[in-house]
Protein backbone atom coordinates (compact mmCIF):
# COMPACT_ATOMS: atom_id res chain seq x y z
CA UNK A 1 0.00 0.00 0.00
CA UNK A 2 1.34 3.88 -0.76
CA UNK A 3 2.17 6.41 1.36
CA UNK A 4 -0.29 9.07 1.82
CA UNK A 5 1.00 12.60 1.94
CA UNK A 6 -1.25 14.44 4.37
CA UNK A 7 -1.20 17.81 6.66
CA UNK A 8 -1.76 17.63 10.32
CA UNK A 9 -5.04 19.38 10.77
CA UNK A 10 -5.35 18.99 14.65
CA UNK A 11 -3.27 18.12 17.74
CA UNK A 12 -5.26 17.59 20.75
CA UNK A 13 -4.70 15.54 24.15
CA UNK A 14 -3.17 12.38 23.20
CA UNK A 15 -4.72 12.35 19.10
CA UNK A 16 -5.37 13.94 16.62
CA UNK A 17 -6.34 14.53 12.77
CA UNK A 18 -4.71 14.58 9.62
CA UNK A 19 -6.10 15.74 6.24
CA UNK A 20 -4.68 13.74 2.93
CA UNK A 21 -4.22 16.14 0.04
CA UNK A 22 -7.59 14.76 -1.65
CA UNK A 23 -9.00 16.36 1.58
CA UNK A 24 -10.33 13.15 3.87
CA UNK A 25 -9.96 13.67 7.23
CA UNK A 26 -8.55 10.80 9.36
CA UNK A 27 -8.00 10.28 12.82
CA UNK A 28 -4.81 9.11 14.63
CA UNK A 29 -3.85 7.94 18.33
CA UNK A 30 -0.36 9.47 19.91
CA UNK A 31 1.03 5.48 19.05
CA UNK A 32 0.50 6.09 15.34
CA UNK A 33 3.41 8.14 15.57
CA UNK A 34 6.34 6.51 14.25
CA UNK A 35 9.89 8.09 14.02
CA UNK A 36 8.32 11.45 16.01
CA UNK A 37 7.21 11.91 19.40
CA UNK A 38 3.33 13.20 19.34
CA UNK A 39 4.12 16.05 21.69
CA UNK A 40 6.32 17.49 18.24
CA UNK A 41 3.81 17.59 16.05
CA UNK A 42 2.03 20.81 15.31
CA UNK A 43 -0.74 22.53 13.06
CA UNK A 44 0.13 22.27 9.38
CA UNK A 45 2.94 19.92 9.28
CA UNK A 46 3.24 18.01 6.64
CA UNK A 47 3.31 13.99 6.86
CA UNK A 48 3.12 10.61 5.53
CA UNK A 49 0.50 8.17 6.68
CA UNK A 50 -0.24 4.65 5.91
CA UNK A 51 -4.41 4.19 5.17
CA UNK A 52 -5.99 2.51 8.18
CA UNK A 53 -9.95 1.99 8.79
CA UNK A 54 -11.05 2.54 12.73
CA UNK A 55 -14.29 1.56 14.31
CA UNK A 56 -15.24 5.48 12.92
CA UNK A 57 -14.12 5.74 10.06
CA UNK A 58 -10.60 6.27 8.41
CA UNK A 59 -7.61 6.46 10.39
CA UNK A 60 -3.86 7.26 9.76
CA UNK A 61 -1.32 5.05 11.04
CA UNK A 62 2.52 5.03 10.77
CA UNK A 63 2.35 8.87 10.80
CA UNK A 64 5.62 10.19 9.92
CA UNK A 65 7.37 14.04 9.53
CA UNK A 66 7.54 14.28 5.47
CA UNK A 67 11.14 15.00 4.23
CA UNK A 68 11.05 18.15 3.23
CA UNK A 69 15.39 18.58 2.95
CA UNK A 70 16.26 18.99 -0.80
CA UNK A 71 19.35 17.67 -1.45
Amino acid sequence: MARVNGTIKRVMNGYGFVASEGGTEYFFHQSACSGVRFDELREGQAVTFDEGEGPKGPRAENVTLKDTTSS
